[in-house]
């Protein structure tokens, strides 16, 4: 179970230390209202935005860590992906409301790729976007993209296609989009900040100046609270995840992934021996499944 020394440690991503929740949200409806779509580029203060909307009282603001302890999202994120960007079926509200149903707010990546999307779908929300000055921007997100494009990722989740595979590879996914199909550091890097000009301006040609914030995190509450109307809380203004944070996080979620790959391993041993070991993580290099479903 995740601890207080855990997300002081690596902010919301200590999620992963909490029993995994196997929802299928496919199945599931909207129960709150959608209100802010927070709809800034991945390391311009998303998580610090996580945080500040849940203390204005905006239920579960989702974020790419939510699906830390709830990976199942990933695979519906993945039809999304296929759906919007390869013309595999259709992005609809219907799975909007089942992944999202339980969020009152959304930041980060995956949610800003389909701006347009939420945007159409949520036309009571209230749009923010969040901007950073753009070289201190880009110094942040290069850090991020060496984390994320790291090749040691993708071995072990071949091995731990459960919970690190499905992260993993919405990860990876979720960087080529923003940065115009680019899966290597460099051309990511390359394309990053024409990529970056073009979603801000993207989303304010689309959405109605009345209905958007263009906030920066240094401003702090006061013009966040006028906008969504909300009282100014006691508190400071979170400031979380920074890039040593950021890169912490990617260590242990390395980690939780070999432990992942020993625990099951050594199971599978333990119960029918070395052969249908083998075999079992040939299996789990072959498809995703929960490796004792």
């Amino acid at each position: 179970m995740a601890t207080k020394a855990d997300f002081d440690r690596i902010g919301n991503y200590a999620l992963m230390y909490n029993k995994d929740q196997n929802i299928d949200r496919r199945r599931c409806s909207r129960t709150v209202p959608m209100q802010v779509l927070a709809l800034g580029y991945s390391r311009t203060g998303t998580m610090s935005m996580r945080s500040a909307l849940n203390t204005l009282g905006y239920p579960n603001t989702y974020h790419f860590s939510s699906f830390y302890e709830n990976v199942r999202d990933c695979d519906v994120w993945q039809e999304l992906f296929a759906a919007k960007f390869e013309g595999k079926g259709t992005v609809t509200k219907r799975q909007f409301d089942g992944l999202l149903g339980y969020c009152g707010a959304v930041t980060d990546m995956p949610c800003h790729l389909f701006a347009a999307e939420l945007i159409a779908f949520y036309p009571d929300a209230k749009v923010v976007l969040v901007e950073r000055e753009l070289e201190s921007w880009y110094r942040s997100w290069s850090g991020f993209v060496e984390n994320a494009l790291s090749p040691t990722l993708p071995l072990l989740a071949m091995l731990d296609p459960y919970w690190l595979g499905r992260i993993v590879g919405v990860g990876a996914a979720g960087v080529d989009k923003q940065v115009g199909s680019a899966r290597t550091v460099t051309a990511a890097k390359a394309r990053s900040r024409e990529e970056y000009r073009k979603h801000y301006a993207f989303v304010r040609s689309i959405v109605p100046k009345d209905r958007l914030l263009e906030y920066q995190l240094r401003e702090g509450w006061e013009p966040l609270c006028a906008f969504l109307e909300k009282p100014i809380p006691s508190v400071a203004f979170p400031h979380v995840n920074d890039s040593a944070h950021n890169a912490q996080s990617f260590k242990e979620i390395a980690i939780k992934g070999i432990g992942n790959i020993l625990r099951n391993g050594m199971l599978i041993v333990a119960i029918v021996g070395v052969p249908a070991g083998a075999f079992f993580i040939w299996r789990q290099m072959s498809r995703h499944r929960h490796p004792l479903d």
